[in-house]
């Protein structure tokens, strides 16, 4: 620690003295021109430690005092300075950071950095000498932060020598260039000498990241041969929502799409997901509308549930929609449609079952499967899924849900409702983890009202079979006050989220990178680390939802047709969420959770739906619209909606935020009487009411009252 604060010290001294003793005057071309007509060889040692001392303490002006060697020492000798000066400068900058801060950056954020240190420590000379060669930081910068991760200090000054030197001498023949003028007129700088010379500046961070670009292309492709000609222009792998939507846009525009699916067109949504699902909610809410009818004035009967009868119409519907994403439509649009399993054996080369077909871009699109946690006997008890909960002809009197995100709160309300005991289990001490914690609790409040059992900050630890039934142990890591249970259960349905399918695929072959979390890594134009290969939906993330898949679905085939005129980075700054239980959850953009985590201030606007007239005339006047902006402005940053037709009614926000429509505008647009949509309307006129111009109104007030009769 004293060794620390000594240099601390240190360093505040020079930066003092530099400041103390006008320290800018020694990095002026005036003061070395000056040294320099009496002592050149001095002139070369002084300039030689300015520069050290100005790299390793990370002084502003290394670009002047590059140009400055260039004057004075010509080309060769200020190139051979300047290498050596800034090499050995930027080292002890380099370790100056590592000694001061390292120790503490790691452990502050270890678990952030993990990936990046060993990135760092496989990678880390080509990483440096890729921001050396392209000047997008400033280098100082670049020496800070180096020193922070565990790169070996000689690599770090083998690459910067080595990585800085074609730059170093693009400023220092700048500076020669400037030191061959005689005279500072406008036709002694405009010699075509120094005309090149700035102009060759200007240039080329523009032709060192094209050279770097070309460089890391031939390594990436080197081991492949590149077909001479192609089968198609883009191969789509998986026909679910993203592949469907990036095959479609393709033969939009006239490109010869293959595409490959190993099960069923329509992937999940279609087969088992939204479209089951919601059908199964369907039913399950006119069994609660049923059981409502006497508070309308009518009587019934308790409703009978023919589970069989309602399975096999999620199965029709799920029929009915099926020709929108078939085989005979697409092929009809001219895409080919080959089933089988797909894996890459190169670039540009797929193998399926055995026929190889190529093309110039593949978009990946394998979406994911339900997630199954390694919880000691679960698999003695034939768990459901999200895949297979669709199989069940016979309704479980006792059903276990484990996981309280949306999936597990939409099934576990429907089920409830179709007349099991259902159980949902949630490890984090509230239901919805992503949403706030207000739209939580009424989620769970709404849920407990109607009969789940709803256990937060409790995690299975164990499975046990007893014949046809089966009991899970039950415990909680985050409380020690909660005690241990025991659930039992007719069936055990897990919902804790989702694993993309990246088997199989080849990746690993190609050397093609996951993330942490399993998901294939994208750059913001969601290519993978070969430019013509793409990846769009669940298994990229970050939002698992059929509407993101298509959304990316449009970014992956347009950049990857067209990617060499116009490249579009994918936008997610406007993406709805619904959750499908009654009342819904819709939302968009930011919520209080996510504003508070990146530290954006907001302001809060509601408006409660119990005093919406539409609501209240269909008996279902339940939750609220809330509209987050920036403080004192219109501006709109997000919106949740908790209430009847959310998902429907959110689409507004989503409309105004990616238009750029404020609050004002929103309160201007005439709705019809009486809908549900008027609550976008009167949460608009929430926010109006809590900014009124109070003194005009007193001047308005004052105006309208001039002629009136005093009142008695």
């Amino acid at each position: 620690m004293i060794k620390k604060i000594l240099l601390i010290l240190a360093i505040g001294a020079l930066l003092l003295a530099y400041g103390a003793f006008d320290g800018q005057r020694y990095l002026s071309v005036d003061f070395f021109r000056e040294l320099y007509a009496q002592q050149p060889l001095l002139t070369a040692a002084v300039y030689f430690t300015i520069y050290v001392i100005a790299t390793a303490v990370s002084i502003p002006g290394a670009a002047l005092l590059t140009i400055i060697g260039g004057m004075l020492f010509g080309l060769w000798a200020g190139t051979l300075l300047v290498s050596f000066a800034s090499s050995i400068g930027a080292t002890l900058a380099f370790l100056v950071s590592r000694f001061l801060l390292r120790d503490w950056v790691q452990a502050k954020f270890s678990s952030h950095l993990s990936t990046i240190n060993q990135g760092i420590e496989k990678q880390g000379g080509y990483y440096l000498f890729g921001l050396r060669l392209i000047p997008l930081f400033p280098f100082w910068m670049i020496n800070l932060v180096m020193g922070l991760t565990p790169l070996k200090t000689t690599t770090f000054y083998l690459v910067s020598q080595l990585g800085m030197l074609a730059g170093t001498l693009v400023y220092v023949n700048a500076g020669a260039s400037l030191g061959s003028i005689d005279e500072f007129s406008a036709a002694g700088i405009m010699t075509p000498t120094v005309i090149l010379s700035f102009l060759l500046l200007a240039i080329f961070p523009l032709l060192v990241r094209g050279l770097t670009t070309w460089v890391e292309r031939r390594k990436l492709y080197s081991g492949f041969k590149k077909p001479k000609k192609f089968d198609s222009n883009l191969i789509v792998i998986g026909a679910g929502s993203g592949g469907l939507v990036s095959a479609y846009i393709g033969a939009t525009l006239k490109a010869r799409v293959t595409l490959i699916e190993r099960d069923k067109m329509g992937g999940d949504c279609l087969n088992t997901g939204c479209v089951p699902s919601k059908a199964l909610i369907r039913a399950a809410k006119s069994v609660a509308e049923i059981k409502k009818a006497g508070q309308l004035g009518i009587d019934t009967a308790a409703p009978q549930v023919d589970f069989a009868r309602v399975m096999g119409r999620v199965q029709d519907v799920i029929k009915t929609i099926e020709p929108h994403d078939s085989v005979e439509r697409f092929t009809g649009l001219g895409v080919d449609c080959l089933y089988g399993n797909a894996k890459l054996i190169s670039p540009w080369v797929v193998d399926v079952d055995g026929q190889q077909i190529s093309a110039e871009k593949i978009i990946l699109a394998t979406g994911a499967r339900p997630t199954m946690p390694p919880i000691p006997g679960l698999d003695q008890v034939d768990p459901l899924t999200s895949e297979t909960l669709w199989q069940l002809q016979s309704l479980p009197q006792r059903l276990l849900i484990v996981g309280g995100g949306a999936i597990g709160c939409e099934l576990a309300q429907a089920f409830q409702r179709l007349g099991s005991e259902v159980t949902l289990v949630e490890m984090q001490s509230q239901l919805l983890p992503r949403d706030d914690q207000q739209v939580a609790a009424y989620m769970q409040q709404c849920l407990e009202s109607e009969g789940v059992r709803v256990l937060t900050n409790y995690g299975a630890k164990q499975f046990q079979s007893q014949g046809e039934q089966g009991l899970a142990e039950l415990s909680s890591a985050a409380q020690e006050s909660l005690e241990p249970l025991q659930i039992a259960f007719d069936r055990v349905l897990v919902a804790i989220g989702r694993t993309a399918n990246t088997e199989s695929l080849g990746l690993e072959a190609l050397g093609i990178p996951l993330n942490p979390n399993g998901t294939i890594t994208t750059d913001d134009y969601l290519r993978t680390c070969y430019p013509n290969i793409l990846a769009c939906g669940d298994l990229v993330g970050p939002y698992q939802l059929t509407h993101a898949a298509s959304h990316q679905a449009w970014f992956a085939s347009v950049n990857g047709l067209f990617g060499r005129f116009k490249k579009f980075p994918v936008d997610y700054r406007i993406m709805p969420q619904v959750v499908f239980t009654d009342p819904q959850i819709g939302r968009v953009g930011l919520n209080q959770r996510g504003a508070a985590e990146q530290g954006i201030e907001v302001e809060i606007t509601q408006y409660d739906l119990s005093d919406l007239d539409r609501a209240i005339a269909d008996n279902d006047a339940e939750g609220f619209i809330q509209v987050l902006t920036v403080p004192g402005k219109d501006r709109i940053l997000g919106a949740t909606i908790v209430g009847p037709q959310a998902g429907e009614l959110i689409n507004e926000f989503v409309l105004a935020m990616k238009h750029n429509l404020g609050l004002n505008k929103l309160l201007a647009t005439i709705r019809s009487y009486p809908t549900l949509s008027e609550g976008n309307r009167f949460v608009a006129g929430e926010w109006k009411r809590n900014h009124v111009p109070h003194k005009l109104l007193r001047i308005l007030q004052r105006y309208l009252g001039r002629n009136l009769k005093s009142r008695r």
